[in-house]
């Protein structure tokens, strides 16, 4: 397991299996896992997980060091797999925040941007989420134990919310959801709660935002508060980036 700049909220995910983490540690060896203990094993390793974006030229070498020393390498959570919420930097003048941060912001080494892993290094598996939802994460850690790949669903949250009988907050109630554009997997936490949607999972596999914005604005939302909805922890993901940053035609259409 392996941490760039985040929050550790994912790698918490995995100790919160508590007694499903010592199954698996009866199936493998766990070699380096900070969080869980300072003892290490060497590489090579069979299986790498990595938390976290890319936010430094000494974060960048690192990542190709564990690639290579990884048989197969799989991204855990927002950072890693779209940059994270630190991704926010993409889109202004990185010197500015820092001068605004910091006392001396000379001393700031950082890049201009917050990149996921899969724009630097060859990925085996993504796991979305912020935090993933930690029985994904078993599922991923048993399909790889097992030589098989793992089953995890490419498609939105309302399928999910089909799958568990919940009824569209959306339709019902006229409360602005993201679930139609966003990657399943969290089993539609927050319409079972009679909430809508906000994207934490990132976009689903070919998202309609045009036809999303559409529907928020029959909710109420006008466009500034749509963009702000879509620039969460997955801000710098293309499909979500595309539209908040001006790439989609307006006003685009109410077909789903």
């Amino acid at each position: 397991m392996w941490k760039f700049a985040s929050c550790d909220g994912c790698q918490l995910s995995l100790l919160d299996c508590e007694d499903q983490l010592l199954q698996l540690s009866e199936e493998m060896t766990i070699g380096y896992f900070l969080e869980f203990s300072s003892s290490t094993v060497a590489g090579p390793y069979d299986l790498s997980l990595v938390e976290g974006s890319i936010t430094t030229a000494e974060d960048v070498e690192r990542i190709h060091r564990i690639r290579d020393q990884s048989r197969y390498l799989v991204t855990i959570g927002a950072c890693a797999t779209a940059g994270g919420i630190q991704a926010l930097r993409n889109f202004a003048d990185i010197k500015e925040f820092a001068s605004s941060v910091y006392a001396s912001p000379e001393y700031i080494d950082t890049l201009a941007t917050s990149t996921p892993i899969g724009a630097h290094v060859h990925v085996d598996h993504e796991l979305r989420g912020c935090p993933i939802d930690r029985h994904q994460l078993l599922e991923v850690l048993a399909a790889f134990l097992a030589g098989r790949r793992p089953d995890t669903p490419d498609t939105s949250v309302c399928n999910e919310c089909k799958r568990r009988g919940t009824t569209c907050v959306m339709v019902a109630d006229g409360t602005p959801c993201l679930g139609p554009v966003t990657h399943a997997g969290c089993g539609a936490l927050c319409p079972a709660h009679g909430r809508g949607c906000y994207g934490c999972f990132g976009p689903m596999k070919g998202p309609n935002l045009p036809s999303m914005a559409a529907w928020l604005r029959i909710c109420g939302m006008d466009d500034p508060a749509i963009e702000r909805v879509l620039a969460t922890f997955n801000v710098a993901a293309p499909e979500f980036a595309a539209y908040t940053h001006g790439a989609v035609d307006e006003p685009g259409t109410t077909d789903g």
